[in-house]
């Protein structure tokens, strides 16, 4: 399957709320916080993956001085394995790097093995538990990168 990144545009915002509520039903993101985050460039860019036109996955960054944190990567399960949530980690990194951090964090459910492959693939490190992070009560694992001091080859 062919797929492209860009930019997330204010345009996409609905359509992205719309795939984060399937995706992510018990905790999405309320329409507003797309909104607000799509408002600070300064210290985000979120990006839509699409194929034939249409977005199939989203991520975003937030960098705020020597770290970075991905706030959110949806694939839609249909196109999952495909490398498309793999791309997006590498631009969400390539672009935390080009913004001056040294570390990169996120949250992952304790429940979801595929996500937690992909994190570790890229050589992030689990470095503590959120008891009852989520919403139905998962726990969520606080992961960590470490950037090289050069960009390396892509896992």
């Amino acid at each position: 399957m062919n797929f492209t990144l860009r930019d997330l545009a204010f345009e996409d915002i609905e359509a992205i709320g719309r795939l984060e509520n399937e995706l992510f039903p018990t905790d999405a993101w309320p329409l507003e916080m797309f909104y607000t985050e799509f408002f600070q460039p300064d210290t985000r860019r979120y990006i839509v993956a699409e194929a034939d036109g249409v977005p199939v996955g989203y991520a975003g960054v937030m960098v705020i001085d020597t770290t970075a944190d991905i706030q959110t990567i949806g694939v839609l399960p249909r196109v999952e394995g495909q490398g498309i949530g793999r791309a997006m980690l590498t631009e969400l990194l390539g672009e935390a790097r080009r913004r001056g951090a040294d570390t990169v964090m996120l949250e992952v459910r304790a429940d979801n093995p595929r996500a937690q492959h992909l994190y570790t693939r890229f050589g992030f490190a689990r470095i503590h538990t959120r008891k009852k992070y989520y919403r139905d009560g998962v726990d969520a694992w606080v992961m960590q990168l470490v950037l090289p001091a050069t960009e390396g080859t892509t896992p």
